[in-house]
Formats: structure tokens, C-alpha cells, sequence
């Protein structure tokens, strides 16, 4: 979780509220009530913890189970006055399902996950685009999320990618998205069928976000030169 969020979340949720956190094996927050992972609560904190302070949640309140299996959660509508989940969407199988339980169990909440300038960049986990371990490539716009499967297209012609040393111009609020939200939010699957479709979805973004990174001082100017010329490299070789 971003430093300036968890310390927003710390200064603004109030020392009474009940705070869910779903999806906090890898990372636990010290603040939350109650967890909601499939994973246990004997191996948490992988990480470690966001926060500092001590854990409010117990053995008691940590619940154990898979978050996609469309049973509803073991909830009631509107049970917590605040939920969080950071990093957890864009790696399970139906993040539709997930925010759905999460705006019927809680009045507010905190979502982060990862930007696609992250999740575009090639050789940011290893050679390949991306992380292995997500799913979704997501876009949080004013009113809500949507998400697109992240299908392996994202792996090939260079124009539907960053390099690797795109990320060196990169602070951390670009790596996120982060969405606010109060008395739900709008989130659907954005369904794109065919191959020629993602391209474009994908070329696209990089498109204009090396275009927006042209301006910048440093380093990313000559990334930016880079990603232009696998563009008109495309170009020609399609013709």
C-alpha cells in the first residue's frame, strides 16, 4: 500500500470503526478487524504488516476461505464501516465477484492495484510482461474499475509494451491506481474477443503514455525514443 494512503486511512478512519481487510495473507493491515484470505492465518505477514502497532485482528476474526466462490461472504450487508483491499484484484479469478461482496459488506473502502504502466512493462518480474501471478490488467476511472483479462497477446509485438528501464522514470504513486470509495462503486469485466482488439487496447496505452513521458526530464526521453522505433519497426513490417 502506498505510504501517503496508509497514513490517510491511519488519520481518517475512526479508532471505533470495524475494518475489513480482504485479501491480506501476503501483507496484513494492523488496523483491520477481520481478515478475509484463503489463505491461513497461522502463515500471514509473508511481507510482513502495513501499519505499524499491533494486530486488532485474532485467530477469531481471521476467515479462511476462497473469495471467488460466489457463496456470499460471511457478512452482513453493510457489517463494516470500512474495507481495504490492496493488491488483491487484479490476482484472483473473478475480481467482479470480490468488489461485488465488498460493496455489500462495507459502507467505504480503500482499493489499490497495480497501474499498466507497471503491469505493461516487460522484464518487471522476469522475461516476460508484467507479473506472472496476475490475471487482470485493470483501469480505475472516476466511477469505478474495469477489468480485462490479461491475455497473452501482452507478451508479444514490442509496440504492446514498455521496456524494461520505462520503470526507472517511474515514482511510486505511477507503479498504482488507487480508488476512494463511499456507498459503492461502478466495476465491470471489459470483454475484448478478439486478438486484433487487445493490440490495440494495449498499443494504444503505451502509445500515449510514452508520448507523456517524452515530456519529462532524464532518462525516459531515451525510452521513449526506444519505444517509437519499435512502433515504426510494427509499422513497416505490417505493410
Amino acid at each position: 500500500m502506498l505510504a501517503a494512503s496508509l497514513d490517510r486511512l491511519q488519520a481518517e478512519v475512526p479508532d471505533d470503526a470495524l475494518v475489513l481487510d480482504v485479501g491480506g495473507w501476503v501483507k496484513p493491515l494492523t488496523r483491520a478487524d477481520w481478515v478475509i484470505d484463503i489463505m491461513p492465518y497461522e502463515t500471514r505477514g509473508m511481507q510482513g504488516h502495513e501499519g505499524a502497532g499491533t494486530e486488532r485482528f485474532s485467530s477469531e476474526t481471521w476467515v479462511q476461505r476462497d473469495i471467488c466462490d460466489r457463496d456470499r461472504w460471511p457478512f452482513a450487508d453493510g457489517q463494516f464501516d470500512f474495507a481495504v483491499c490492496s493488491h488483491t484484484l487484479e490476482d484472483v479469478r473473478d475480481p467482479v465477484w470480490v468488489c461485488t461482496e465488498l460493496t455489500r459488506v462495507a459502507r467505504a473502502g480503500y482499493i489499490e492495484v497495480p497501474s499498466r504502466l507497471d503491469e505493461q512493462t516487460y522484464y518487471r518480474q522476469g522475461p516476460w510482461v508484467g507479473w506472472g501471478h496476475h490475471h487482470w490488467l485493470v483501469d480505475v476511472h472516476d466511477r469505478g474499475i474495469d477489468f480485462v483479462f490479461k491475455h497473452h497477446v501482452i507478451h508479444g509485438p514490442e509496440e504492446n509494451r514498455f521496456p524494461p528501464d520505462f520503470l526507472a522514470g517511474l515514482s511510486a504513486e505511477d507503479l498504482v491506481q488507487t480508488l476512494w470509495w463511499e456507498g459503492g462503486f461502478e466495476f465491470r469485466e471489459r470483454v475484448l474477443l478478439r486478438a486484433e482488439e487487445v493490440d490495440s487496447y494495449l498499443a494504444d496505452f503505451v502509445r500515449e503514455h510514452g508520448e507523456a513521458a517524452a515530456r519529462r526530464p532524464g532518462r525516459l526521453r531515451a525510452v521513449v525514443r526506444r519505444l517509437r522505433a519499435g512502433h515504426a519497426r510494427a509499422t513497416r513490417s505490417s505493410r
